[in-house]
């Protein structure tokens, strides 16, 4: 018994998509797993990568303020005591990150301070000053006990500080003092805020912490772990220098899909060596991929069912590349400019669609290489003008549209006056050379619904459109412009070169006829040009 093709396929494609059904919730469900790893992954260490970037390019304005006030005036010897403070208290009050900002002699005496904190104190002991004296510094976050009792506190929470010094230094260079200040880390969580509020948005669970690079001390995260010491791998691998981000197990707890960046400074800002860690409960991050699965599993069934139904209109669709190969076959047939269609969908039917396409591809092929060697066949192979063939051909149409249009065409017949001299001296590379100048400079003189013609030697024909009522004066005109224009010199393999031209007319007028007479009397005309000195143009009238 013999079955149809199509009745064929459509049994064959139920049984197949039932068993691709199976397979296909179990590769896409974990090839989907891998990919929003690789996507919440990303995300995270993106994050993480910009809140880095972000609390370094913070440090580091905020030294290149304390530093641009450090060259004031105000600051030299001999020192403005009120002139620098209320310079300290306009900084504050523009920028409250500035929690205590003072001008310290070079003993360590505060001469000057925001608020009049600490002012006639020495703090020659202080970091913020023995490091300020050696160049910029720039101290990692830490409580201040003393600040802390002289600030306001509302909170009654323990205040944290990040200090920024700077020398002082006279014209001569000497350092006459340090300019200091304490900032707020109250700020790291207005970049928190900026980074993880959104983020918090689209990921449920997320937390960030930023982990001192000392002793590995969380200076921010959720308030339970404030001041811990942070252990595991993603801290280890930013310590290294690289922004990426992991699925990490903790140690009797779940496991975190986390994102990581280290903070290696800014511009000329080196870092004080922050670590970003960013990181959602890996059960949140793939519970919409759980849900996938068991969704890929029961619609996977469901769709294996429905294309039982219908395997018999899809085993029609699959046929249908045969059937618009053979259309376009018929097509073809008839001289319709189409392209047959190519199909992957089979390897049977993409063999014979290629097969098809390149025999049409020779086919066409062939018939350019025909027009080509057409085209050569009515072209002078030095010059790439037409020759007598196409001048043929040209005559042919031209004098039918002339007839239309009642209009005439005038026939210059022209060679070059001196040619032999110039193959004879230099040769006939040069002169071959020359002629193919005279050719473009010929086309230059005439239009695009004119001719011109080389048919043979030094000998060149141009049939020009003219109007009935003055022919002659037209055809002077442009007879004019080319006996100038071949008279400018040439320059060829360093030689200047100059030839003339001798040229003879003759205008065909839809009363006359006959091209053939119309070229003999411009031909003759020639000779008598030639004759009657050279360089010139004469008429001879068509009979």
């Amino acid at each position: 018994m013999s079955l149809s093709l199509r009745t064929l396929l459509s049994t064959a494609f139920a049984v197949i998509i039932i068993l691709l059904t199976a397979l296909l919730s179990y590769v896409i469900g974990n090839r989907t797993i891998t990919t929003t790893q690789v996507s919440i992954g990303s995300s995270l260490a993106a994050e993480a990568s910009q809140m880095s970037e972000k609390l370094d390019h913070f440090m580091w304005s905020r030294s290149g303020e304390i530093e641009v006030l450090s060259k004031l005036n105000a600051f030299q010897e001999p020192v403005a005591p009120q002139e620098a403070g209320r310079l300290l208290d306009q900084l504050k009050t523009s920028l409250p990150v500035f929690t205590w900002v003072g001008f310290l002699d070079s003993q360590g005496n505060v001469l000057a301070a925001t608020d009049r904190i600490l002012q006639g104190k020495n703090i020659s002991q202080r970091p913020v000053f023995q490091e300020g004296l050696k160049g910029t510094f720039i101290g990692d976050v830490h409580d201040a006990v003393l600040l802390s009792k002289l600030l306001p506190n509302p909170t009654g929470e323990a205040l944290q500080f990040v200090d920024v010094s700077v020398p002082v230094k006279n014209e001569q260079g000497k350092t006459t003092g340090v300019l200091a200040a304490h900032l707020s880390w109250e700020w790291s969580r207005e970049v928190e805020a900026s980074i993880v509020n959104p983020l918090k948005e689209r990921l449920n669970g997320v937390e960030v912490f930023v982990v001192s690079k000392q002793d590995n001390t969380i200076l921010l995260g959720p308030p339970a772990l404030l001041g811990r010491t942070m252990t595991g791998e993603s801290l280890s691998k930013a310590r290294s220098g690289t922004s990426s981000w992991i699925i990490e197990q903790e140690p009797s707890k779940d496991a975190y899909l986390t994102g990581y960046a280290y903070g290696d400074g800014y511009q000329n800002y080196p870092g004080l060596g922050w670590t970003v860690i960013i990181r959602q409960p890996a059960a949140i991050a793939f519970a919409s991929v759980y849900q996938l699965e068991r969704f890929i599993l029961v619609s996977g069934l469901l769709t294996a069912l429905v294309f039982a139904v219908i395997g018999w209109l899809l085993a029609g669709w699959i046929t249908r590349p045969l059937r618009n190969i053979t259309r376009t076959a018929d097509l073809l047939c008839s001289g319709a400019d189409v392209e047959i269609p190519s199909s992957a969908r089979f390897r049977d039917v993409a063999i014979l669609s290629a097969s098809l396409r390149n025999l049409v591809s020779n086919l066409t092929k062939t018939e350019t290489k025909l027009s080509y060697m057409s085209d050569m066949a009515l072209h002078d192979k030095l010059t790439g003008l037409p020759n007598r063939a196409a001048l043929d051909d040209f005559l042919a149409h031209a004098v039918s549209k002339a007839k239309q249009k009642r209009t005439t065409l005038s026939f210059l017949y022209m060679d070059l006056d001196g040619f032999k001299k110039v193959n004879d001296t230099y040769g006939h590379a040069v002169g071959d050379a020359l002629l193919q100048e005279v050719a473009f400079r010929l086309m230059e003189c005439t239009r695009d619904n004119e001719i011109v013609a080389r048919l043979g030697g030094d000998e060149f024909v141009i049939i020009l459109n003219t109007s009935a009522g003055k022919p002659m004066k037209e055809a002077e005109v442009v007879a004019s412009r080319i006996i100038s224009r071949i008279n400018q010199p040439v320059m060829i393999k360093g030689e200047e070169l100059r030839v003339g031209c001798s040229v003879g007319a003759a205008v065909w007028t839809p009363e006359g006829g006959d091209t053939v007479e119309t070229l003999r009397l411009a031909d003759e005309a020639l000779y008598i040009s030639k004759r009657s000195g050279k360089n010139r143009i004469t008429f001879e009238a068509a009979s």
